[in-house]
């Protein structure tokens, strides 16, 4: 009764006249850079975020979180007309949604991606409205050991589950923590790694970062593309899928949607491991394994239900412990402090309009998407002729524009740039930013509660694990550690993230 209640408050937060605008906008613009192969949603949050200071923070979130979930509908358009992923999560739908443009079937490819992500956003929004709430309250009942391990664990979690090496994810991760403790000491005033700077007293700014590296580095990534792309403009009719396509992609919806919801409430999970999750699970039990990577509808039904299931419960970790699960949650914390509110259980009981707002307007934000993506296919397909070498100036005079009016100081640029190069770096050397960015976000976070926990306890450092909770997040870190350790499951994960790719 009480899910029930809460969620009529939500819905008339969300069905006010302005939210509904900001839903639509943050689901057009999320479709957008979604079908805009090499902007991804972490890139274009991290350039909106300047705008939200003049948002309310309902207003902000709902917009942020549409251009997410959104971009996991956009990106299936891309990579089903053109075989590029407008965004990481949708690689996997080129292997078979492509092959289904190249037989004149891209109609129902792209229907059954936009009814199997419909679905799965349904189903995800209402394990939110129902695993949230009990997630909180036990929340609240956290000191500052607990919070330490737990995110202790969320890094490790976010360490293990990253693309490529896992020497390199560690790495990241550290250089996050270390950006992260630049700037003044809270407690004893003292100036720590400023190197006499004295734009550094207050520490480097999270958007500027965050900007540099997704944003500036993946323009400068994405000049480095060139060729023509083949686009199915001509072939995209007949969108109902057969009674056929349905018989055999409803199940994979089904085990993609359960799937998803599962993953993306892991730190790290998230909408990528659920795709490329659900692909796998469908090619083991599919009747027809032979078919997939030939046109299998089911290749193209399980990865997409997956990876929109995913980017929604991967809000479940954000909003009730304030642990950010993947780099958009990262993100998303961010725009909260921009807003004053800090992250964690509290906020469902402090601002229950804001928890509860946010959760309906995915429903709303759902069903706007399905009404956007079939009928006005056409648009996105035109958007995806236009030549990337167009879009990136305006896209980097948005960026600098951004950064500029957060405090007006040039010095802001300089930064953006440092981190654009740097990200371009890391593109190169194959390391991937987002661990860091997650680093960046709990490093100050981690050392309060630290300080906090040994104050609390005298200076006693076995508080970690002489409190259950604590020491349950302790252990889990280390066998999560020791797991992907093992040679033949470090083996079966670089399998994972390159076979598909």
């Amino acid at each position: 009764m009480d899910i029930l209640n809460n969620l009529v408050l939500g819905f008339s937060v969300a069905a006010t006249p302005i939210h509904l605008l900001y839903a639509l906008i943050g689901v057009l613009l999320g479709t957008m850079i979604g079908v805009l192969p090499g902007v991804g949603p972490v890139a274009t949050i991290a350039m909106l975020l300047p705008i939200t200071f003049n948002l309310s923070p309902v207003a902000a979130l709902i917009m942020l979180a549409g251009i997410y979930y959104g971009a996991q509908y956009g990106g299936s358009t891309t990579a089903i007309l053109v075989n590029l992923p407008g965004e990481t999560a949708s690689v996997v739908t080129c292997l078979d949604g492509y092959q289904m443009a190249r037989q004149g079937r891209a109609g129902p490819a792209l229907a059954i991606a936009a009814i199997g992500s419909f679905f799965a956003g349904c189903v995800a929004t209402l394990v939110i409205a129902v695993a949230a709430p009990p997630l909180a309250e036990v929340a609240l009942k956290f000191g500052p050991s607990e919070y330490f391990s737990l995110m202790v664990l969320g890094l490790v979690a976010a360490t293990v589950l990253a693309h490529g090496s896992l020497i390199k994810a560690i790495a990241m991760v550290l250089l996050g923590l270390l950006l992260g403790l630049i700037g003044t000491d809270v407690n004893s005033g003292v100036l720590r790694f400023t190197f006499g700077v004295p734009e550094l007293s207050d520490g480097i700014g999270f958007v500027v970062v965050a900007m540099g590296m997704f944003g500036l580095a993946e323009i400068i990534a994405n000049l480095e593309l060139k060729g023509t792309r083949e686009v199915f403009t001509g072939k995209v009719k007949n969108l109902f899928p057969t009674r056929a396509d349905l018989k055999r992609a409803w199940p994979a919806i089904l085990r993609g949607t359960a799937l998803g919801s599962f993953l993306g409430i892991l730190p790290g999970g998230g909408s990528i491991l659920s795709a490329f999750g659900s692909y796998t699970v469908e090619k083991k039990l599919s009747k027809y394994p032979e078919q997939f990577g030939k046109g299998a509808i089911e290749g193209v039904a399980g990865p997409e239900s997956a990876n929109n299931a995913g980017a929604q419960t991967s809000f479940i970790p954000m909003l009730t412990l304030g642990i950010p699960g993947n780099a958009v949650m990262a993100l998303m914390i961010g725009a909260l402090m921009i807003q004053g509110i800090a992250p964690g259980p509290q906020v469902m009981t402090e601002k229950p309009e804001l928890f509860w707002g946010l959760i309906a307007s995915m429903w709303i934000g759902n069903a706007m998407l399905v009404i956007l993506n079939l009928p006005l296919i056409g648009m996105w397909i035109k958007l995806l002729t236009v030549p990337y070498r167009y879009l990136y100036p305006s896209i980097l005079v948005f960026m600098a524009v951004g950064v500029f009016s957060l405090s007006n100081n040039p010095f802001d640029l300089v930064v953006m740039a440092v981190f654009g190069l740097l990200g371009y770096i890391c593109t190169k050397l194959e390391c991937e930013p987002a661990p860091m960015i997650l680093g960046f976000i709990l490093g100050p976070l981690m050392e309060e509660n630290l300080r906090r926990a040994m104050l609390l306890s005298r200076g006693d450092p076995t508080v970690f694990i002489t409190k259950p909770i604590s020491a349950g997040f302790i252990i889990a870190s280390l066998i999560l550690l020791v797991i992907v350790a093992l040679p033949a499951l470090r083996k079966k994960r670089q399998e994972v993230f390159v076979e598909e790719t």
